[in-house]
């Protein structure tokens, strides 16, 4: 039987509406992405992540105290248990990114005094916890990759900045910190994705905030939903000359090979947070006098719309973006989870409301019924 035959299957649920939301709206056409009814290319000019935080968690704008007290919660709930850190730090070298953190997360909730309390008041203070205390465990472990000794992280520091003073030892450069803040608005919401279906499925069990957030990392690690910032700054490190990068290109196309970090499954012209990532990526490019990789991807651009009319999504941009920053690239999938927690939570948060069991039914394609046969008739 072909999927066509079946009536109302859709494979991998395309176009199929699964719940409702007020959080955030993807426009098909990619002229824009809206957080709550803002745009997302106005927020990251004019906002900042832990801004767009108190929005996605609470559906409005915070006013002037409610964003300072906001902010002073985020950074005292910053600090991970010393035991968590040393945890962390001494799982086996060749443990995935992806798989520290969502041991680590796991591991949070033994530590959190509500875990078990889904009321929304608990939700959202879990929901600060996590957004807090995740790039902290994930700069420990990058220093831990070093050789290094983790570092606690800095009061006085915004949440990019914070993170970079965490993984580098130094209080970052303002465009440094600015570029990678741009980078976790962009990354911070977007719809019913892979990731944050799960989280929502597990919620609708109301499983705790903790287990939502484990099963969202794990759909995000699939290659098909994260991982592309990572494969496109390898495929940028392979190419390495600019004047090799149409010819690489247009030989990979001829393979049939798949270019990461093109095309979506959602959007249909372009991507509306690319071209602002593709801004900062060259703004820091500039001042560091380093080009060479954003000249390679300026031509990959240019050969996958004329052969392909396929765009870049929003993970093209983000990995020569990144790699200047100097973060390991295999890190480029984990800070996306860094983004995506504030909207993983708050479609935690939604799903509790009104909420019913995620339960779709199945086409049943098996044999017909049939006679048990004992195991000593069978020949």
């Amino acid at each position: 039987m072909m999927p066509s035959d079946v009536p109302g299957y859709s494979p991998g649920l395309e176009d199929v509406i699964a719940g409702l939301s007020g959080i955030s709206k993807v426009d098909p056409e990619g002229d824009e992405l809206i957080y709550y009814g803002y745009k997302v290319s106005q927020l990251c000019e004019q906002s900042s992540f832990e801004e767009v935080c108190y929005l996605l968690l609470n559906g409005t704008l915070p006013l002037k105290n409610e964003f300072t007290a906001f902010q002073k919660k985020l950074i005292e709930e910053r600090s991970v248990p010393s035991k968590l850190i040393q945890y962390i730090c001494e799982l086996p070298k060749e443990a995935h990114y992806m798989d520290v953190l969502r041991s680590g997360i796991s591991n949070l909730s033994h530590y959190d005094p509500q875990c078990e309390d889904n009321s929304k008041e608990a939700e959202l203070a879990k929901s600060i916890r996590l957004i807090a205390k995740v790039p902290t465990l994930l700069a420990a472990r990058i220093r831990a990759q070093k050789g290094a000794k983790p570092l606690a992280p800095h009061a006085k520091l915004g949440h990019a900045a914070n993170f970079l003073y965490m993984v580098n030892g130094t209080e970052p450069d303002p465009d440094f910190a600015k570029a990678l803040d741009v980078s976790l608005i962009c990354y911070a919401e977007h719809g019913f994705n892979a990731s944050t279906f799960t989280a929502r499925v597990i919620a609708s069990t109301l499983s705790e905030m903790h287990s939502c957030i484990t099963g969202a990392i794990g759909a995000l690690k699939g290659p098909l939903h994260g991982g592309a910032n990572e494969q496109a700054m390898y495929m940028l490190q392979e190419i390495g000359d600019p004047a090799k990068a149409e010819g690489w290109i247009k030989e990979k196309l001829a393979q049939k090979a798949k270019i990461m970090g093109f095309g979506h499954r959602v959007y249909k012209k372009k991507d509306a947070r690319a071209p602002i990532l593709k801004n900062w990526g060259w703004k820091l490019a500039k001042k560091l006098g380093q080009t060479k990789w954003h000249e390679i991807a300026e031509i990959v651009e240019r050969v996958m719309m004329s052969e392909k009319k396929l765009f870049p999504n929003v993970d093209f941009p983000a990995a020569p973006l990144y790699y200047l920053l100097g973060l390991p690239i295999e890190v480029d999938t984990p800070l996306f989870v860094v983004g995506r927690m504030p909207g993983w939570c708050a479609h935690i948060i939604e799903q509790r409301v009104g909420n019913r069991i995620m339960r779709p039914e199945s086409h049943y394609t098996g044999p017909q019924a049939r006679d048990y046969i004992p195991l000593i008739k069978r020949s």
